[in-house]
Formats: structure tokens, sequence, C-alpha cells
């Protein structure tokens, strides 16, 4: 694997991509149509487990917040490899939707999200990682989970 890759990148910051998390519900991870993967809703999961439940401003300070999006970046990106072979085939990131449990006067839900969008770019460069995204707060996410993240991909054909 090349060190240009964006698994070796992954590699390189001490980070691996776990197993492709399995639906919760009646749908599917991902979806692709052409050249443009649509990934469900993504949470938390280490070892087969949801971890990182709470509120962020009550229960979950921001810092713990952006390693919950980072841990959920890394899921979506399990099944986004699962499904299309290898990550270099990721043409650009195109947009995020990124929920934040949050207490009612919370505000930093942007912060929060920069743990996966910084990971995004981290891995596969400016040029392909920047996207577009939006960071909303949520009076609640399933199963209690701080953090939620869908993701749209252009791929190479």
């Amino acid at each position: 694997m090349s060190a240009s890759t964006p698994e070796a990148r992954l590699e390189a910051m001490g980070l691996s991509l776990p197993p492709p998390p399995e639906a919760v519900a009646n749908y599917i991870g991902l979806r692709i149509v052409d050249t443009i993967a649509f990934v469900s809703g993504h949470g938390p999961v280490e070892g087969g487990q949801l971890i990182y439940r709470g509120k962020l401003g009550q229960d979950v300070d921001v810092e713990t917040g952006q390693k919950a999006a980072q841990l959920v970046m890394l899921n979506l990106l399990a099944t986004l490899k699962a499904e299309t072979g290898e990550l270099d085939r990721v043409e650009n990131v195109v947009k995020l939707l990124v929920m934040v449990n949050s207490a009612p006067d919370f505000a930093e839900q942007p912060v929060v999200a920069n743990g996966a969008s910084d990971l995004l770019v981290e891995i596969f460069g400016s040029e392909r990682g920047k996207h577009a995204r939006s960071a909303v707060g949520m009076g609640a996410l399933p199963f209690g989970i701080s953090v939620e993240i869908e993701g749209i991909f252009e791929l190479r054909a």
C-alpha cells in the first residue's frame, strides 16, 4: 500500500478502519447511484458496541464530541471501503450532515463536527477532502449516541 493512499495515511496517524457496522433498522449502509455514494447515518461504534453516549454541553464535552465524530467517520469510511474496495476510489468528499445530540443551550456543533472533517482532509488532502457540511444540534439521537454522521462521496468511475 503506497504512502499516498488514504488507508496508508490513516495507518500513519495510528488509526485503522473497524469492521463495517451492521444496519440497526430497515435500511442499507450505502447506496451508489452512478458515481455518487450516499452513506447512511453512522454512529460511534467500537468493538461492536455503541460508545460516546449523551448530550454535548450536558454529559459530554467538546473534545470528547470531536473524538466521537472522528470514530463515527472511521465507521462510515469502513462501510464505504467495504462497498467500493478501496478508499482511493473517492474522487471528492461532497457533503456531510453531522448531527450532534445537544443540550438546549449548546452551540458548538461545528467544532464537534471538525473531528470528522479534519480527518477527511488529513487522509484525502484538501483538494479531495474539503467538503460542504451541515452541523446541527438534535434533541435526541438513536440509542442516546452523541454524534451521527451521513455522507455523500463522488467516486472515480
